[in-house]
């Protein structure tokens, strides 16, 4: 089908939801209680939603899964910076990865699945943003500083493969509602100073008159960052109108964000003993999107109700990553001898003759869509029932182009251009677009009191295309195929029906037992379609070179647990024991320190448990969780890490059953307390702990500090990250009605740690200094050093 009457479908349903809603607005019975339409708006914890779009939820007990829940107030109290910094400081089963050692660009792991906006990272959970998945279409990532923190009403987080959720739901579903003018009127305005240039302004104001409501909110982030070329830089605007009645609810909001990200990545550990701010190659983030969302919710009879939604998003994304580049003195050449003290006469002779490369590139990704829901909680056989049938439909399309650029390195690692009429070469030019339909059905019957039954079912089918050209870049391959375009297209269709099946046992109100398995996939990106053949490898951002197949990713859950409560939530308690097997699972393969491909790995199997225990007394409340996550490989593959002792004259290391995935810890923890003490006083900590990991590089866990690999190089690095105990501190002090001051300190006790880093070469010495010849180039870790002590203080002020 072509665009034109895609574009005309899409409209045309539209306008039928439109119609819809008008009719059975007309038709509905008056007998509704106020806003009942607009019921799944409300920030409550007791009722869960669950299904992407908007409808009647279900109660908390009846949910057969881990859930956990936050509203604005809880993100207020704690000042975080965004959802990201939120979940993991308080969510169970949540660690965190700063691989590109930016706050705005976290990568999250839930139960050892990645929420993450780096290209390159396997994704296996799903976010929802007002029932519009937000995992973008180019690589499935998920962009933290596109959801601006200050129009979050509501935010939960489901455990297993639901299948009602669709894609990437392959460890848990991340679902966020925004604020409203119906459900929280009133003006706030906030700033704050801190370290590091830090400094931050965030207005929101919302209201209602008659059947209309409005919101907006906006905010300004800004600081230099902590380590050398690391500012931030992040506008986000958020607006929603709306308009409802006893039956019908409706709103369009509009997301904008224009953002500037600078990450300094993993650094070698001897540079970072040197000097702990210091910087290897920058690389930085572009972003600019705009959203817009009609959402729509209609009872069409007392226990009937219709939800609907489209959308339309485009993000313009453009980046730059510093490199040292890899055909630097490339010992496999083999062409004609080269004078690297001339001007450089050729590409080839510019590649092989610069120490420095720069890989710039833009993509854009559009994407529209509709979805429908049908809620019927109409009893059944004389019991408790609730039944909902969706649909889906959304479409995608992305370009994509790259060049490198290369030169010399400044005393800094900064890129010096050389200025050449061969330099700058478009290396990938890529259109693709990817159509996904889905359909779902999930119900929920509760023959008693004690008993009640789920069962779930989704059927998705999503076509992928692609289409452009790719250049040959190694070296190499002078003479046969090097600065080469070529074609590159493919046509992949993915379709998969995954059921679910869950039940909970409920003795009384305060304790609630579930049991669940349930299915979900994930189909192969254009990013993952486009680099998946191991003999061309491709860059980060990627450097497509050819299209072979992969098959889709398919997880299953096995999931067990109680939670419950003492009156007046005295005492909270939860347990959750979990099992989840990926099948085809795939992953991206290092070849080098920037460059690897992508391939089906076979199996991988995230097992544990979470643990937690909590209570409210007068003014005083706490939190303490525990998670255990045992993440492993289940199927023999090689790896490309050269840098690894126990690699071969080829530079693999063969990885096997029971080998643990990098960069997951064993053991997390996090403890939360927070007291409301008499004159006004709001004081909080919290401390978030992890044990160590291994690193990308050593993924089959067997690298030894002091060994050598299969060509006889020294290997200093461990392979492996410590773990660590972090402490935070937060506090704020109403000094009127309207008026109070707040303030903040991150790393309290200044701990030296990190979270993300791999085994790799260094070209540079512990004080920064180039190493010219590659054959002295050193074999370690490198990680991503987390901040240090971090302090802020602001005034806050609000008028309802």
């Amino acid at each position: 089908m072509d665009r034109p009457r895609i574009a005309r479908s899409v409209l045309g349903c539209a306008l039928a939801v439109s119609a819809c809603l008008q009719i059975a607005a007309a038709e509905a019975p008056p007998s509704q209680p106020p806003h009942a339409a607009t019921s799944a708006e409300l920030p409550q914890v007791v009722v869960i939603a669950n299904t992407p779009l908007p409808g009647l939820g279900l109660p908390l007990n009846q949910i057969p899964a881990s859930v956990q829940t936050a509203d604005s107030s809880d993100m207020q109290r704690q000042q975080t910076l965004n959802l990201a910094d939120y979940l993991n400081r308080n969510f169970s089963g949540v660690t965190v990865s700063e691989s590109a050692d930016n706050p705005f660009q976290l990568d999250i792991y839930y139960h050892g699945f990645t929420a993450s906006p780096l290209l390159g990272t396997p994704e296996g959970l799903s976010v929802y943003v007002d029932g519009v998945r937000v995992n973008e279409s180019f690589g499935d990532t998920v962009n933290w500083d596109l959801i601006p923190q200050s129009a979050i009403s509501t935010v939960t987080l489901m455990s297993g493969s639901n299948p009602v959720f669709g894609l990437n739901t392959l460890g848990g579903a991340l679902s966020v509602r925004t604020k409203s003018g119906h459900d929280d009127p009133g003006t706030e305005l906030e700033g704050y100073r801190g370290s590091f240039g830090r400094r931050s302004f965030e207005g929101q104001t919302g209201g209602a008159a008659g059947n209309f409501d409005y919101f907006l909110s906006g905010g300004y982030f800004d600081e230099n960052g902590w380590r050398d070329f690391s500012p931030s830089r992040v506008v986000q605007g958020f607006g929603k109108v709306g308009w409802q009645n006893e039956n019908t609810d409706l709103d369009l909001s509009y997301t904008y964000a224009d953002t500037s990200l600078y990450g300094d990545g993993a650094v070698p550990e001897n540079m970072l003993d040197f000097r702990r701010e210091v910087s290897y190659t920058p690389d930085y983030t572009q972003n600019r999107l705009s959203f817009a969302n009609l959402t729509g919710t209609q009872f069409l009879s007392r226990k009937l109700l219709l939800s609907g939604n489209v959308y339309y998003r485009r993000l313009s994304t453009g980046a730059g990553n510093g490199n040292v580049n890899d055909s630097y003195l490339e010992s496999s050449y083999s062409g004609p001898p080269l004078d690297c003290s001339a001007p450089a006469a050729s590409l080839a002779a510019l590649s092989y003759c610069q120490p420095g490369q720069n890989a710039t590139s833009r993509v854009v990704q559009r994407s529209y869509g509709i979805g429908l829901q049908l809620t019927d909680s109409r009893d059944l056989f004389g019991r408790s029932n609730q039944a909902i049938v969706g649909a889906d439909y959304s479409d995608a399309n992305d370009t994509f182009v790259q060049a490198y650029q290369y030169g010399g390195l400044t005393p800094e690692r900064l890129l010096v251009y050389a200025a050449s009429a061969f330099n700058d070469p478009t290396v990938i030019s890529l259109t693709g677009s990817n159509r996904i339909y889905g359909i779902y059905a999930t119900d929920s019957f509760s023959p008693g009191k004690l008993l009640h039954f789920t069962l779930s079912v989704r059927y998705n089918r999503n076509r992928e295309t692609l289409g452009g050209y790719s250049v040959d870049t190694d070296v190499a391959d002078l003479g046969a195929g090097f600065g080469e375009p070529s074609p590159l297209s493919g046509d992949h269709t993915f379709s998969r029906v995954n059921p679910a099946f869950g039940f909970t046992v409920t003795p009384d109100d305060t304790l609630t037992w579930y049991a669940d398995y349930n299915e979900a996939s994930r189909a192969p990106t254009v990013i993952e379609l486009g680099c998946a053949n191991a003999a061309a490898p491709c860059g980060l951002p990627n450097e497509f070179a050819s299209d072979p197949g992969l098959a889709q990713v398919v997880a299953r859950t096995a999931e067990a647990g109680l939670r419950g409560s003492l009156p007046g939530r005295r005492l909270t308690w939860s347990a959750d024991l979990f099992r989840t097997l990926n099948s085809n699972d795939i992953q991206f393969v290092a070849t080098a320190a920037n460059a690897g491909y992508f391939d089906n790995v076979g199996s991988t199997r995230r097992q544990g448990l979470d643990l937690a225990l909590g209570g409210e007394q007068g003014g005083f409340s706490w939190q303490a969780a525990y998670s255990f996550v045992d993440a492993t490989f289940r199927s023999s593959f090689a790896v490309s890490a050269a840098a690894n002792s126990t690699a071969d004259g080829n530079g693999n290391i063969p990885v096997r059953p029971g080998d643990r995935i990098p960069l997951i810890p064993r053991h997390s923890g996090r403890l939360v307390l927070d007291y409301r003490a008499p004159g006004g006083w709001q004081i909080g900590a919290s401390l978030v702990a992890a044990s160590g990991s291994y690193l990308h590089g050593d993924e089959n866990n067997a690298n030894r500090a002091g060994g050598t690999n299969g060509t006889g190089a020294y290997i200093s690095g461990s392979g492996r990250i410590g773990g660590y105990a972090v402490v935070n501190l937060h506090a704020a002090w109403q000094l009127a009605d309207h008026a109070e001051i707040f303030a903040s300190v991150l790393n309290l006790l200044d701990r030296q740690y990190a979270t993300a880093g791999f085994l790799t070469t260094s070209a540079f010495n512990p004080n920064g200094t180039f190493i010219p010849s590659p054959a002295n180039w050193s074999n370690g870790n490198a990680i991503s050093p987390a901040p240090p002590l971090t302090f802020w203080a602001g005034v806050r002020l609000r008028f309802r």
